[in-house]
């Protein structure tokens, strides 16, 4: 019987650790990624008992230089015909971008933007041989932003998320592949404290998703072979705001969001 198998960076917390027991439960063995080797090691042990899955994990910090070619090489060793990638690793700093570490800054870019291009692009070529197969990239509803003064750096490696996930799945029309988006709003994962955001308007005057909902709503859109994933009403309406002009409007708006609450 043919085993699909799904992997997933970012998988030892938040959306990623949500998304693993839903692709579990339906039988996909995984390949599960992170930094932090213990609660990744603990998410597959339990995993395994629970659905009788193969679990493998890769400790790997995807914020180094060319970290999504040696991801994929140990992914190949395990298993190369990859059925999903979620590239679901990510990184969010805030602050004003003269005054921000440049490390911060180019870690933040490897991760969001150099392993996801890289993963995707090594991925690719099986599955289109194969004629099967699903990416779900997570993107953000600040994609939709003209910018984010406050958090430049991130809003425009999302940016870059949302348009790459568009234009490929366009390239990928007919071939049995699918690139899905998922564009969550502020959501309950710990990101909002590792980016120094927590104290921002964005957070403390919103109402942040559950990780699990995100995760559900993403899961479920990328079976559908949907293009993008915006979770929640509001995140939707926000999201359609934030592409109308003038975009002069939209980055007061954002700038307002991401100062902190005194």
């Amino acid at each position: 019987m043919y085993k699909k198998t799904a992997v997933i960076t970012g998988a030892s917390s938040g959306i990623g650790m949500e998304l693993a027991p839903m692709f579990a439960e339906k039988g996909y063995d995984l390949i599960l990624t992170a930094r932090r080797i213990e609660p990744l090691q603990k998410l597959a042990d339990a995993l395994h008992r629970m659905y009788g899955i193969t679990a493998n994990v890769i400790q790997m910090d995807l914020a180094q230089p060319y970290a999504g070619k040696a991801l994929w090489n140990a992914i190949c060793a395990i298993e190369p015909d990859i059925d999903v990638l979620v590239n679901n690793a990510g990184a969010g700093d805030s602050g004003d971008f003269a005054s921000e570490a440049p490390e911060v800054i180019e870690g933040m870019i490897h991760l969001n933007i150099a392993a996801l291009t890289s993963l995707t692009r090594h991925v690719l070529p099986g599955m289109i041989g194969r004629k099967r197969g699903k990416i779900l990239n997570l993107a953000s509803m600040v994609g939709f932003q003209p910018g984010g003064p406050g958090m430049a750096v991130y809003y425009a490696t999302k940016s870059y998320v949302l348009s790459f996930s568009r234009a490929i799945r366009r390239e990928l029309r007919g071939t049995g592949v699918s690139v899905t988006a998922l564009c969550p709003g502020p959501t309950r994962t710990g990101f909002e404290e590792a980016a120094k955001a927590k104290n921002t308007r964005i957070y403390q005057g919103g109402m942040p998703m559950e990780a699990r909902d995100v995760a559900r709503a993403g899961y479920e859109g990328m079976q559908r072979r949907r293009g993008v994933v915006i979770p929640g009403v509001l995140n939707k309406l926000l999201a359609f705001a934030g592409s109308l002009p003038p975009s002069a409007i939209a980055l007061e708006v954002n700038r307002f969001l991401l100062s902190e609450r005194r």
